[in-house]
């Protein structure tokens, strides 16, 4: 199975090299040119990984980073144009496939850098969650205030 992941994430991540130059670039970028199919390659690829982790009984961190990574990916690949580029730069596939290799019973525990990593990831997602509502709030106040007086007046 492991042999069939390296095959995949290698494909989609590094398999071609820019020639002239050390950068490595997979058919993902290339696949997302197509519109909708396209973007859909390595989130599916990263299910796979994340699901194998699962069986493996990678520990819960790992995966929760393994995710991140695969979130990160999505989001870069949304981003038109920039985002094939994105793609040839992070490569999602390969580090959650070297996790997945690093971490499987009996592997390695978590680090704290892992710890670290997940919960400061995280954090700024929950920031981002929250920052809309407190402006939402804020902007409610405000207009609720500005009615107020305008009706008051």
């Amino acid at each position: 199975m492991l042999k069939a992941l390296h095959w995949w994430a290698d494909l989609l991540d590094s398999r071609f090299r820019v020639p002239g130059t050390n950068i490595r670039f997979g058919i993902d970028p290339l696949l997302s040119l197509i519109p909708g199919l396209g973007d859909l390659a390595s989130p599916v690829f990263a299910l796979v990984l994340i699901t194998h982790a699962l069986q493996l009984q990678v520990p819960h961190v790992i995966v929760a980073r393994m995710a991140i990574n695969a979130l990160v990916d999505a989001a870069i690949g949304c981003v038109p144009i920039a985002g094939n580029v994105g793609d040839v730069f992070w490569r999602a596939n390969t580090a959650n496939l070297a996790l997945l290799e690093r971490h499987a019973r009996p592997g390695q525990s978590p680090s704290r850098r892992d710890y670290v990593f997940v919960f400061t990831i995280a954090g700024l997602f929950g920031l981002l969650l929250i920052i809309p509502v407190v402006v939402g709030i804020w902007l409610s106040l405000m207009l609720g205030r500005a009615l107020w007086q305008w009706l008051a007046a």
